[in-house]
């Protein structure tokens, strides 16, 4: 009842449901009188509702009513319960009143307190020194508050020690450069010489306010303290580990068990400081002074303190700069980790961290260090193959979704053979549906970057005849999520071309799951839609939705489809040349065929200079010398958003044009991903400013993925499941009638046949 009551009337002074003279009037003694209640945890409730009550009081009330009995309150014939809530009243008020009405009246309370012949009382009002001295100044503080914390600093009970240690640490920005070297200074030595020899609690808090430590005293050490305080976080750093003697647990006494914890807070505070001593050190000193601690930390027995070193990795990384690639065997071993706690806590910066692996440093010869670790690839397939094989499914998420990284980092090749296959598997096998979501986003983002026409007609092909003209719903509806995010991350022609017939031909799917789900999808695929170019796909797509209306005998499905139908009765199209109300989207939608257009111009490109040289070009050399390229702030305004076809007979350029055409389109790519990918996470946001291209016809805009130019891998390589030979369904804009898109269709028909029977036979 108490507890209750302490929070309602905290819940009427936070929700102002009376004015505040009301309050003080009617609560306010009530409170007071609960303060000193011989249960604990009543007192504490009703303390908190007294401090957040002080905050709103004025200051005449808090006079009268608080300060003038706190007089009596804090005498030593009172209890100890009593002094102590003096002692957290008093840290609360100094903010209330003025400087001279703190000297006269509330100094002199704080310094009985200090001198209490109780070692809580003390230890209490010690940590209210911080907030007292922010409000009384700079002087009061280096004439009242300092030589209090000295003496406190010297008292013979270890938590008034560290009360005064902590204070002390967390005041160091308002003393002066004086004080700190001759006063707080030696008070430091001292309490670190004696911290190994006192209880382990006072090394806890030293290891973890050391950081802060040794930023505050910058600048006053001589070499030799320097050196003395980086020993001192060096042996803090393996406390505990020198002692290992291989017993049992159940054969250690208890205190020792105990301390052996101690121990691994200690190293634990230590990882967390860990990038404040590199500053502390220089960066450029990294390697001679805190690496092999560093390295020490990474290799941890314990796993908290992995943990937290994994947490700072990318801090670390930061600091380090151009000698990130110090660290590069580090980052493999946490990678590898045996715990999933370490790998999660790594992943919350990985792109970022491999990002840094990859570019940092502005020498050219740090180009070559991510390409001289070769660990890195298995070492992020294991990480994910843990994950997946744990029961830690929001882990395995997260890694899903930060592999979206990987296209900036690694060559085009190496995600096709090493990570494309497993997006696929996991898709189509795993059972946790947010886990299979963040494979096909991720899949769809290494398909958007992929440098070979040949690997992405046979993703294409695989979405379409795996997952949508699967055997499994589950699998078609892993499909229409796919589809989402193409039309999320890809242009609209994209998506016309390749995935709007499949789609549509789900209308007839026998599950009512799978035509649920595209009704409620069909919104966004009529949205990619631009007319007059494309007004045979719209015919076909509202023949579709005709027949859903007429022939739909399950009602939630009919009921989902009525209201699609509403609302894409109001859906306004856009149109070939841009609209006022539709400018940002198609102005971002043309941003993306042009950057599509490019990796096909730039492949093109490629391979007739690979022709023209006599030699072929390695992967590995081509990401060089992409990253090598400075990126421009904005594509030139005549660079051209289409490229024309093998076939379409138009007569070649010169050699230096074609050479500008590369130059021109390896800077593309590394423009395109540049941004962490965050472009394709907010695909509604403004567009970067470009200038105004023309939309061309369909004949100059796409490359034939059937075309003979496009040769298929050796039969090896490719998957059994289908053959690059077969051909995709696909539409293109600008081919006018409806017999064509019925023809580019055809393909599609035998689905239709099996669906269509199956429905006839329930």
């Amino acid at each position: 009842m108490q507890l209750t009551a302490a929070a309602s009337f905290l819940t009427v002074l936070q929700e102002e449901s009376v004015s505040i003279h009301t309050y003080a009037h009617s609560f306010l003694q009530v409170i007071l009188l609960h303060l000193e209640h011989r249960d604990t945890g009543v007192s504490n409730a009703w303390l908190e509702t007294l401090l957040s009550v002080i905050e709103v009081l004025p200051k005449e009330t808090l006079r009268h009513e608080i300060l003038n009995p706190l007089v009596s309150k804090a005498q030593l014939s009172q209890t100890v319960q009593s002094r102590l809530v003096s002692c957290k009243i008093l840290g609360k008020l100094t903010n209330k009143f003025d400087a001279h009405t703190i000297k006269r009246e509330i100094l002199p309370l704080v310094k009985s307190l200090c001198q209490d012949v109780e070692y809580e009382v003390r230890s209490c009002m010690c940590r209210q020194l911080e907030n007292i001295a922010q409000g009384i100044g700079t002087e009061l503080t280096k004439s009242v508050v300092l030589p209090e914390l000295i003496e406190l600093s010297r008292d013979e009970g270890s938590s008034v020690r560290l009360a005064a240690f902590e204070t002390l640490v967390n005041l160091l920005d308002i003393f002066d450069t004086d004080d700190r070297s001759q006063t707080i200074l030696p008070l430091v030595k001292s309490f670190c010489e004696k911290s190994f020899k006192a209880d382990e609690s006072i090394l806890i808090s030293l290891s973890f306010h050391l950081g802060k430590l040794c930023h505050g005293l910058y600048g006053i050490f001589t070499p030799d303290q320097h050196l003395r305080f980086l020993e001192f976080y060096k042996k803090l750093c393996t406390l505990g580990l020198q002692q290992e003697n291989g017993h049992n647990e159940n054969q250690i006494p208890t205190q020792i068990l105990e301390q052996e914890k101690k121990y691994i807070s200690v190293r634990k505070n230590c990882a967390y400081n860990f990038p404040a001593m590199i500053v502390f050190v220089d960066p450029k000193n990294f390697h001679m002074e805190l690496y092999s601690t560093f390295f020490c930390l990474c290799h941890d027995p314990e796993v908290p303190v992995r943990y937290t070193i994994a947490i700072c990795f990318y801090e670390v990384s930061k600091l380090l700069n151009s000698g990130v690639y110090l660290i590069h065997k580090e980052l493999i071993t946490l990678l590898q980790d045996e715990s999933l706690e370490v790998l999660d806590a790594l992943i919350d910066h990985l792109p970022e961290i491999l990002e840094l692996m990859s570019t940092g440093g502005e020498s050219s010869v740090q180009e070559n260090k991510l390409l001289s670790l070769p660990d890195l690839i298995p070492a992020l397939t294991a990480a994910e193959q843990r994950a997946a094989a744990s029961l830690k499914w929001r882990t395995h998420e997260k890694l899903l979704q930060k592999y979206a990284c990987l296209p900036h980092v690694i060559s085009s090749d190496q995600i096709y053979y090493r990570f494309l296959q497993r997006m696929f598997t996991i898709m189509m096998t795993n059972n946790v549906l947010p886990v299979q979501k963040a494979a096909s986003r991720t899949l769809c983002i290494f398909l958007r970057y992929n440098r070979k026409q040949e690997q992405r007609h046979e993703v294409i092909q695989k979405l379409i005849e795996q997952l949508g003209q699967g055997k499994s719903y589950w699998n078609r509806l892993r499909f229409l999520d796919t589809c989402e995010c193409i039309i999320e991350i890809f242009s609209k022609s994209f998506f016309c071309k390749y995935f709007f017939l499949p789609v549509i031909e789900l209308t007839h799917d026998p599950v009512a799951n799978v035509r649920m789900k595209l009704c409620c999808l069909l919104p966004k695929v009529k949205s990619t839609l631009k007319i007059p170019a494309d007004k045979h796909l719209l015919q076909q797509l509202e023949m579709c939705v005709r027949k859903l209306l007429c022939q739909e005998k399950d009602k939630d499905v009919l009921a989902i489809v009525k209201r699609t139908v509403l609302e894409l009765d109001r859906m306004e199209m856009s149109m070939d040349a841009f609209q006022k109300k539709f400018y940002e989207k198609d102005l971002l939608d043309q941003e993306k065929e042009r950057e599509e257009l490019l990796l096909l111009e730039m492949e093109q490109l490629e391979k007739e200079k690979q022709q023209n040289d006599g030699r072929p070009m390695s992967d590995k050399t081509f990401e060089k010398k992409r990253r090598d390229t400075k990126t421009p702030a904005a594509l030139p305004k005549s660079l051209p958003v289409a490229v024309a076809g093998p076939s379409s007979g138009t007569s070649s350029t010169s050699k230096e044009i074609k050479k500008s055409k590369l130059i021109r389109s390896q800077s593309f790519n590394n423009q395109a991903f540049h941004a962490k990918y965050g472009n394709l996470d907010k695909c509604t946001s403004k567009s970067s400013a470009a200038a105004y291209t023309p939309s061309v016809s369909a004949k100059t805009s796409v490359i034939s993925l059937t075309d003979n130019s496009f040769r298929t891998r050796n039969a090896n390589s490719v998957p059994a499941s289908f053959s690059p030979n077969t051909p995709l369904p696909s539409t293109s804009r600008g081919t006018g009638n409806s017999a064509d898109a019925k023809s580019s269709g055809k393909d599609a028909q035998p689905r239709k046949a099996t669906l269509k029977s199956r429905k006839s036979n329930p």
